[in-house]
């Protein structure tokens, strides 16, 4: 299966305008000074930037004494402002952005690199950054202190820009949805059965904008509650790629539960499904109950759980041509929630005993409990095409 990682990632507004690719890079390479700090580092900073959005790979080179946690700084001129990232923890007040190590890079050996990622939105143009500083040691100049160049007095933006989605089949942030329930494009539906769940277009909480989509999912079989939206999927491919970020409160019940399904032709129309067994993520086939990963110990510790109270990226490449498929989880990927054709202990013999590979037709948002679990989920900046767009 190839390589699915985006090589450019972008932000899902609907809105289409003249996408502008602007690459750069920037080195700075400078020897440092302080006890138990970096003695010497190097950035490199490469970012895409597009009318309205732009993501940057960063890798950093330290060279000296080994450092048990990293901290870069920098700040951005113009009104870039970061919206998510990966591999670190990035935050950023006024034009000053920080990123600190997760739980597992933290560490950094003499000439030991790391990388990480972000993406974010713009209005005006600005430069690239060169202050980097690392664990308080400015990595450029004389390696004591960062230029003092005085920041633009360019206010940030009060709303997201627009940004084009390319030729994707659903490109959804919901900000077209006018009233309190979803209409146009997106109307409510009961696959099976209906009870007491319900959906709601939410101004309160939003990943990018001001709306989201709001699904109050209840348990118990039969009580079956999803948006569905209109496109038509059957001719996305080869691989459909889906991307969305998820918002949900209780944390994945022990019970299968469901919150996406996709009508799948090569199943009579039965569906193939996105959503939790045994508190972690799985995939799972209607037509043969098939799961992936198996639900076994080893199988479930290769999944991951799905965070609750937080807005998580979620991101799925589905082979229309083979039985293979693959997902990530803020730009992880999942191994338990990889199928790649060759079968794996406790992840996909079972999913492999149906050779024919999916075709969806179309995406449904939602929830559906196979037993006990209620849960409240929110689905924004959606996007799904024939090429990836990442987080």
């Amino acid at each position: 299966m190839p390589n699915l990682l985006p090589r450019l990632l972008r932000r899902p507004w609907t809105a289409a305008v003249a996408a502008l690719a602007l690459v750069f890079s920037v080195f700075v390479v400078v020897p440092a000074s302080g006890s138990d700090m970096a003695s010497g580092c190097r950035v490199e900073y490469t970012a895409n930037e597009w009318t309205g959005g732009y993501s940057a790979q960063v890798r950093i080179t330290h060279t000296g004494s080994a450092l048990n946690g990293w901290r870069l700084t920098w700040t951005y001129d113009g009104d870039r402002k970061v919206a998510s990232a990966w591999n670190a923890t990035v935050t950023q007040t006024g034009h000053a952005v920080t990123a600190v190590n997760t739980d597992w890079n933290g560490a950094l050996s003499d000439g030991g690199t790391v990388d990480f990622g972000l993406q974010g939105t713009w209005q005006s143009a600005g430069s690239a950054p060169t202050d980097f500083t690392l664990n308080g040691v400015f990595c450029g100049g004389d390696g004591t202190s960062p230029p003092t160049t005085p920041p633009p007095t360019t206010p940030p933006p009060t709303t997201p820009p627009s940004a084009e989605c390319g030729d994707a089949a659903v490109c959804e942030d919901f900000e077209d949805q006018a009233g309190p329930a979803p209409a146009g494009n997106w109307q409510f539906t009961a696959p099976d059965c209906q009870g007491t769940g319900t959906a709601a277009v939410d101004t309160e909480v939003a990943h990018s904008g001001t709306r989201s989509l709001r699904l109050d999912g209840r348990a118990g079989y039969c009580n079956h509650a999803f948006v569905a939206a209109a496109a038509d999927l059957s001719s996305v491919g080869p691989v459909l790629h889906i991307r969305m970020w998820v918002r949900h409160t209780t944390a994945l019940p022990a019970a299968h539960v469901t919150f996406v399904s996709m009508p799948d032709s090569s199943q009579a129309g039965k569906a193939l499904r996105i959503g939790g067994q045994n508190g972690a993520l799985q995939w799972n086939r209607e037509s043969d109950d098939a799961t992936l990963p198996a639900q076994s110990p080893v199988g479930v510790g290769l999944s991951r759980p799905l965070p609750t109270n937080s807005w998580q990226c979620v991101r799925f490449a589905v082979d229309t041509t083979a039985p293979e498929l693959d997902t990530w989880l803020n730009e992880e990927q999942v191994p338990g929630l990889h199928a790649d054709g060759v079968p794996t202990q406790d992840i996909d013999q079972q999913w492999l005993s149906r050779t024919t590979p999916p075709r969806p037709t179309a995406l449904r948002l939602g929830w559906e409990s196979y037993g006990t679990g209620d849960d409240t989920l929110w689905f924004d900046d959606v996007v799904v095409g024939s090429s990836p767009v990442g987080c």
